[in-house]
């Protein structure tokens, strides 16, 4: 397998931005060498080089949050990379769902810059709690209760928009409709199919009828 392509820095490493391939919240930095580099395209999971204990390290080895590779690229300059993965729990070995979980400025609430925000932090949260499974959480219960139960949501929610609509009651529509929404996020995450995947085909519809 040829990574000659790639420019490792004078030590031998290059570093490593991994990002959920469904949510795009970026997990951690890590950095690879051309060996774990090679691991990680033969295995199709992350493998890094722990610059601390100066060996390779498997991801998810010892906790089981292993991370499959989707998609990996490099920058511009071919000194960088970017590892899309689909993480099996947390990434960070405090249990956190990312590694990038502290915001420099302390603050913690993020305001909503464009009105389809709310959508990237809630699948962000939904993205949390399916790896932190929070006791509590009615998305970890979710999760938990497995397919069956998110469909039956998925199903009662939409039924419910059905109601509100047929009954002229705005007020109850955009209620159910939050629902609704909230649920068929939480049915992508548990199928793995990214929210860019769906609205990839509205675009690719969008354009045929040009």
């Amino acid at each position: 397998m040829n990574v000659s392509h790639i420019r490792f820095d004078e030590k031998g490493l290059v570093p490593a931005i991994v990002q959920d391939a469904q949510s795009k919240e970026v997990l951690t930095l890590a950095y690879m060498n051309e060996e774990s580099l090679k691991k990680s395209l033969e295995t199709g999971e992350t493998w890094f080089y722990s610059r601390s204990r100066g060996e390779l390290w498997h991801k998810g080895a010892t906790s089981g949050n292993t991370q499959r590779i989707v998609e990996m690229r490099y920058d511009c300059d071919k000194d960088a990379l970017l590892v899309l993965v689909e993480p099996a729990g947390p990434a960070c070995h405090t249990g956190s769902y990312s590694c990038f979980s502290e915001r420099v400025d302390g603050e913690s609430f993020r305001p909503l810059t464009d009105r389809f925000a709310i959508i990237d932090q809630l699948e962000k949260v939904i993205a949390e709690r399916e790896a932190e499974r929070p006791e509590g959480a009615y998305t970890t219960y979710l999760f938990e209760k497995g397919i069956d139960k998110i469909l039956k949501k998925v199903g009662e929610e939409a039924a419910e928009v059905i109601i509100a609509a047929k009954n002229r009651n705005p007020e109850e529509l955009k209620w159910e409709v939050a629902d609704l929404l909230y649920h068929l996020l939480v049915l992508l995450r548990e199928q793995k199919l990214p929210l860019d995947a769906v609205l990839n085909v509205l675009s690719e519809r969008h354009a045929a009828k040009q």
